[in-house]
């Protein structure tokens, strides 16, 4: 990252030409210093800012999706693109997510490979990675912890993905392994309220609760969801889906 740079130190010239001229007034320069370095500063900030890859993630998807569904191995659409899958507004910055089974994963590599997908294998043991047309693809074994089983991908629910329908992640399930995943370390409550609020109807949140409950970021995120009233509370303190 480049760090916003102010005027020389000689007050000469900058790598985009000379500093405004002296106005003559016997101030010095009618440049105005704070204006520039906070237009500036703005400018950089709109550099550094991700691009949207919403699109080009959108034909990777569909191209593996075909793949996957070709090699007959059960699979499911997991991750941001599941959340843009149902209607929720987002942008696809990432890779795109499959879950696959363990079971599976060298079927599944070499069908991948066999059309021309870049395989990687990464150090971790929960997935295989994949590269095509500069986008990236995960090949995920195990959601927060939890392995991807026959009966997860059971339960998916068939969408259409830019036109091509695919298996993608039943709601609950996408609720749940979203806030197993939470930590210390990765909290980001910002990017899962609009998630919960586009799926709250559509989501068992006594199972998220069950799923999630020994999880102390989890539980957090849900009390948020009462405070805000997307989700409404049992006199017992149990949540309801909303209406």
């Amino acid at each position: 990252m480049n760090l916003v740079q102010g005027a020389p130190a000689n007050g000469g010239t900058t790598s985009r030409g000379r500093w405004p001229a002296d106005s003559g007034s016997g101030s010095g320069s009618d440049f105005d210093s704070a204006g520039f370095a906070a237009r500036t500063a703005g400018s950089q900030q709109a550099r550094n800012l991700p691009a949207d890859h919403t699109q080009a993630i959108l034909e990777v998807t569909k191209e593996v999706a075909g793949v996957l569904k070709s090699s007959g191995c059960p699979f499911a659409l997991v991750g941001s693109v599941a959340v843009y899958a149902y209607g929720i507004p987002v942008r696809l910055q990432h890779d795109a997510d499959f879950a696959v089974r363990r079971e599976d994963a060298d079927q599944v590599t070499r069908c991948l490979s066999d059309h021309g997908i870049e395989i990687v294998e990464p150090p971790e043991d929960w997935l295989i990675k994949g590269r095509r047309a500069g986008e990236h693809i995960d090949l995920i074994f195990s959601l927060a912890g939890r392995p991807v089983t026959t009966e997860l991908l059971r339960r998916a629910e068939t969408l259409p993905v830019d036109s091509v329908h695919m298996p993608v992640i039943e709601p609950t399930d996408l609720m749940a392994g979203r806030l197993a995943a939470l930590s210390e370390h990765h909290c980001d409550f910002g990017t899962l309220l609009p998630v919960a609020r586009g799926l709250r109807e559509r989501v068992d949140w006594d199972r998220v609760r069950e799923e999630t409950g020994n999880k102390p970021m989890a539980a957090a995120f849900l009390y948020l969801l009462e405070l805000l009233d997307v989700i409404r509370s049992r006199p017992d303190g149990k949540e309801v889906r909303d209406r």
